[in-house]
């Protein structure tokens, strides 16, 4: 199945960007009449036949639409630090989102050795993840937050921090219930510091274990990402 991307998909004529008309017609070749299907990135799937083949404005004859969830009622927000080498974040991402994600936003700690990042870069992989994996909905991409303005904001989810230091810990397995939401806090290479923790702790956050390896930053994330997936099984 060839699933493309259309944020307004509705039943009738629609056109695709230049970048997916590019990729229909020139990549894949698709040819007038053909049927494609899309997602609109917020659960929904649509069905389609290509009407007018273009490299740069693809039409297309929406018919059906297809209400789609790939996710029960739990929302999972990660935060993770940027990383410095750029591909193990992408890395995590777009196994994020094969997996099941629906919030990412980037945290810029006392220990974060990079803290710029191509969103743009990282929304296009987020996109091509969705597709490739044939999912509906489209993770939330925060940009590049300070953690003293993260832990500003307030939420009814479950918070949890992940992190390196001596104390007691709940598995993360344990420390969550079918269908709730959670806020992940996931540190950079050089951990959180000892008052960004203080701070998590005082906003309600508690520490939990992924187990008993030490991680790096992009598989602590993705190891919370599958674990709440499987707790939701």
């Amino acid at each position: 199945m060839y699933l493309f991307y259309l944020p307004e998909a509705e039943l009738g004529l629609c056109k695709l960007s230049e970048e997916e008309s590019f990729h229909g017609t020139r990549v894949l070749r698709l040819k007038a009449g053909e049927q494609i299907s899309l997602t609109n990135g917020e659960g929904c799937f649509f069905k389609a036949h290509v009407v007018q083949p273009d490299s740069k404005a693809c039409m297309v004859d929406v018919f059906e639409r297809i209400e789609q969830s790939d996710r029960t009622k739990e929302h999972l927000h990660i935060a993770v630090s940027p990383l410095k080498n750029p591909a193990r974040l992408e890395w995590f991402l777009e196994k994020a989102v094969e997996i099941g994600i629906d919030e990412i936003t980037l945290i810029v700690c006392e220990h974060t050795e990079k803290s710029r990042e191509k969103t743009d870069r990282l929304q296009r992989l987020l996109i091509s993840a969705m597709k490739q994996s044939l999912r509906s909905k489209l993770p939330k991409l925060n940009g590049l937050v300070k953690f003293n303005d993260f832990m500003k904001q307030t939420s009814d989810a479950a918070k949890l921090i992940a992190w390196c230091g001596e104390g007691e810990k709940t598995l993360l397995k344990d420390a969550l219930k079918p269908n709730e939401n959670s806020i992940i806090l996931i540190g950079p290479e050089g951990d959180f510091s000892e008052t960004e923790v203080k701070m998590a702790f005082e906003k309600g956050y508690k520490a939990i274990s992924l187990g008993d390896s030490r991680l790096r930053t992009e598989t602590a994330a993705l190891v919370a990402c599958h674990t709440v997936c499987l707790i939701n099984q």
